[in-house]
């Protein structure tokens, strides 16, 4: 009789846990994401408490391969066409050591194995940005450490080309045309799938292509920076007692690319999963231009507003997938706020081209 894949992998967890010291430790999952990932709440006969990270190397498509031309990563997959980690362990770790090196705060790497796919880090604890304030915190003091650990990282210029973490060396490579365009073609793939209304012929999808290839350039063209492309409420824990950008504690990291600065700022102030209020998003834009005065804003925002929208059509896209395909409706909620998003940004100047495709192909959608 062979033994299930489950029992082979709790078995792995377990021999891992035991050979860092923790064998002792009480285990509590903690609710599951859209990612192939699973997270362990470890808390120590002293009381001390640690995350156990879980990502199977061979549970996704692999990621991207430094050398790979457009055609070899699509027919990789997903991970590599879009330039995503596949969740690897070593990525997290070569990314956590790279922030945590300029002062920022990721958790810290207690055992590793890359290998298997397992880590232990430093609890951050159970201060979500998005709870805090729903508890009654003034978003602006959270709103500004994550603005200030975005003027940091971005002060630092281009991140190395590989990366030297504990877990082994890491590439870290451009958001580039080829990724940023399969981003967005995730809606003209899938909402015809979620709304049996819409329909794109061969047409419609080259004109989509033609009408954000402007947006595409600029922002393959203006890759400069680490981005954490996942930077959001949900992904930040406030660490009251650190002074500055580290009260911004990052998790979810390991898809960090270059790309232009204003991805992770729209991420952030333009969130999939809660408001963030006009008023707070121009004040965090403020600060951050504040911090940076040599950005050119005029320049900045019109990138800002495409990239955005680009963003918001992927998450339209990625949220009907999550739906039709993996039978979980309850990110339909979330799609009327990137609905929003998007009307506001495709009213800057330089989108009217993909303005008037939606107005031609969905315009249903967009007017609402």
């Amino acid at each position: 009789m062979t033994s299930s894949p489950d029992i082979d992998r709790e078995d792995r967890r377990r021999a891992f846990l035991a050979q860092a010291g923790l064998a002792d430790a009480r285990r509590a999952p903690l609710p599951g994401d859209a990612s192939t990932r699973r997270y362990e709440r470890l808390t120590t006969p002293s009381g001390t408490t640690l995350m156990l990270m879980d990502q199977a190397p061979s549970a996704e498509s692999p990621p991207a391969d430094p050398s790979w031309d457009e055609a070899r990563r699509r027919a990789e997959g997903w991970n590599a066409t879009a330039r995503l980690s596949a969740g690897r362990i070593e990525a997290f770790a070569a990314v956590a050591a790279h922030l945590k090196g300029l002062g920022l705060s990721a958790p810290e790497i207690v055992a590793l194995d890359p290998e298997s796919g397992l880590a232990v880090l430093e609890d951050f604890g159970e201060a979500v940005f998005a709870r805090v304030i729903e508890a009654g915190a003034d978003p602006r003091d959270l709103y500004f450490a994550a603005i200030e650990a975005l003027a940091r990282l971005h002060a630092a210029g281009p991140p190395p080309e590989v990366l030297d973490g504990p877990g082994g060396p890491w590439p870290v490579q451009d958001y580039d045309t080829v990724a940023l365009q399969a981003g967005a073609d995730l809606f003209v793939e899938w909402l015809p799938k979620l709304e049996p209304g819409l329909a794109f012929d061969a047409a419609a999808i080259e004109a989509w292509r033609a009408a954000w290839l402007p947006v595409v350039e600029a922002g393959a063209a203006g890759a400069s920076v680490m981005a954490h492309r996942d930077y959001h409420a949900e992904n930040l824990i406030w660490l009251a007692e650190r002074a500055g950008p580290a009260r911004a504690g990052m998790i979810d990291f390991q898809d960090a690319v270059r790309a232009h600065p204003a991805w992770d700022l729209h991420s952030l102030l333009q969130d999939a999963r809660r408001d963030v209020a006009p008023e707070l998003e121009a004040a965090a834009l403020d600060r951050y231009f504040a911090l940076r005065p040599e950005t050119d804003r005029e320049a900045f925002m019109r990138a800002y507003a495409g990239l955005a929208a680009l963003n918001e059509a992927r998450i339209l896209g990625v949220f009907a997938r999550l739906i039709v395909r993996d039978g979980k409706p309850r990110y339909a909620a979330f799609m009327p706020r990137m609905w929003d998003h998007l009307r506001r940004n495709l009213e800057t100047r330089g989108l009217e081209a993909v303005a008037r495709w939606f107005a031609e192909h969905a315009p249903g959608e967009i007017g609402r």
